[in-house]
């Protein structure tokens, strides 16, 4: 049986950070979708479309990756792929008591969904979407911390 983890996000934009955490599930899982939300709660910086396209860019190279969308409950989603874990990063201590809450909802959601917390690499431990666009959108230097292509389209978007 194929073991899929469902890495999910907002990612406005995909960051290295990211993209670390799915380098690191692929090595664990059998397939990593990323599962990009179009959250009602959150105004994002770019459209559901924009951010897939942004993603499946930065990841065309890694093989048992997929790029998807969906609303909804997540772990309903998670079980309509027939995944086994939920992929979700810690950067700090500061992450962990809201990470735990999900966690443990959604355990109690359904049970035979794991989620499975992964540290980044140091130089992305500090590293978050929302940083990213400050510093782009007042001209400051991202490269390295996001793809070619999300540094490209946040210069784009703020004109820099």
């Amino acid at each position: 049986m194929k073991r899929i983890a469902i890495y999910p996000g907002t990612f406005d934009p995909v960051t290295n950070g990211h993209l670390d955490l799915v380098e690191r599930g692929v090595r664990i899982f059998d397939e990593v979708i990323i599962a990009v939300s179009d959250n009602p709660r959150k105004s994002p910086l770019f459209k559901l479309k924009e951010r897939v396209k942004l993603i499946k860019d930065a990841v065309k190279n890694c093989k048992n990756v997929r790029v998807e969308t969906f609303s909804g409950l997540l772990v309903d989603y998670v079980k309509s792929r027939k995944g086994v874990a939920i992929i979700r990063g810690l950067r700090a201590v500061s992450d962990f008591e809201y990470e735990l809450q999900m966690a443990l909802m959604n355990r109690r959601l359904n049970y035979d969904v794991e989620t499975v917390f992964m540290m980044p690499s140091e130089e992305y431990s500090f590293l978050t979407s929302t940083m990213v666009k400050e510093v782009a959108s007042f001209g400051g230097s991202i490269k390295g911390l996001v793809p070619d292509n999300v540094e490209k389209a946040l210069r784009k978007k703020f004109n820099k």
